[in-house]
């Protein structure tokens, strides 16, 4: 690990402006991903920003009957909210498939959201990565490729966004509130807070230099019936290979959502508006432009299938 220095700070806004005044300097709370990228010198920044001491760790309802959930609230306590599992239970039930208890206990909601891919070609230095490297290449192209994307790829860049909490907020419609260094403030959704790989894999969000996560917002209960099911090689402490975020009404219509396909948790609204016709709709319209390797073709398979079961059990 390289050498870096550390500092405490008291405010979001003090933490935003350190960081502006610092290149390359990051901000560390449950540091459940930042500590092993920078101990296998992927992450060198040369200062940290502890945030852990900024009271956002509260989960409080909105004037519009939904939730604000700080950035430092630990997935655990957001998993076991009365709230969350009663009116969000997708949210819940995708942050107890995530993991282990040990982790949950240390991992923050903003940490969550940003932690980075878990692609073996990203953790090995020895290896081209665009997302490490820029401009270096991309080894999973021509190697191991069972775990990468299937859709929403480019020619830099398969690998998928490892979050399962990442899925049910997307499914959720769920709101991302930042800090910038210059006091400004602004709200991004979920859905356009990732971006696509295209030539610059690394730059994986929208947000600005320093600017800082302060909560995510959810919108009122949707209601229906909530379901997260993943898929994956082992029953627990692994990355999903497919996983499937459900919330379907009584009359068929709902959302779908799914992790492990694509760079960011996959949502069409337009599948969406399939549900009441069946899974097939759906599936064709989420992977229509699938462009999966020889090694993880199957994964469109999987989710098929996946997505037909989901959908059978929600409607009883």
């Amino acid at each position: 690990m390289k050498a870096f220095t550390y500092e405490r700070v008291k405010t979001p806004a003090e933490a935003a402006a350190s960081a502006q005044g610092k290149p390359g300097a990051k901000f560390i709370a449950g540091g459940t991903n930042l500590l092993d990228l920078m101990k296998l010198e992927i992450e060198t920044p040369p200062h940290l920003i502890d945030v852990n001491g900024l009271a956002l760790d509260k989960i409080e309802p909105t004037e519009n009957g939904g939730l604000r959930i700080g950035a430092l609230v630990r997935n655990t306590d957001l998993a076991a909210d009365e709230r969350v599992r009663r009116d969000y239970a997708v949210l819940s039930r995708a942050l107890l498939a995530g993991a282990s208890g040990q982790l949950r206990n240390q991992a923050t909601t903003a940490g969550n959201l940003l932690q980075r891919t878990r692609c073996p070609y990203f953790y090995d230095t020895n290896q081209p990565c665009n997302k490490r490297l820029p401009g270096s290449g991309c080894a999973a192209l021509e190697g191991f490729s069972r775990q990468h994307a299937v859709v929403g790829t480019s020619k830099a860049c398969i690998a998928t966004h490892p979050s399962d909490m990442a899925v049910a907020m997307r499914l959720l419609n769920a709101a991302i509130e930042t800090v910038s260094p210059d006091g400004s403030e602004r709200k991004i959704p979920v859905a356009e807070f990732y971006r696509a790989p295209g030539n610059t894999p690394h730059l994986e969000t929208v947000l600005k230099a320093g600017e800082l996560i302060v909560a995510v917002t959810l919108p009122a209960p949707l209601g229906g019936t909530h379901i997260y099911r993943k898929v994956r090689d082992r029953s627990s402490y692994a990355f999903a290979l497919v996983s499937v975020a459900a919330v379907v009404q009584s009359d068929g219509t709902g959302r779908v959502a799914l992790g492990g396909v694509a760079h960011k948790p996959w949502r069409m609204e337009e599948a969406d508006a399939q549900l009441p016709q069946g899974a097939k709709g759906v599936y064709d319209r989420l992977f229509a432009g699938a462009t999966p390797t020889p090694e993880n073709e199957f994964k469109l398979i999987l989710a098929k299938r996946t997505l037909a079961s989901v959908l059978t059990e929600a409607r009883g």
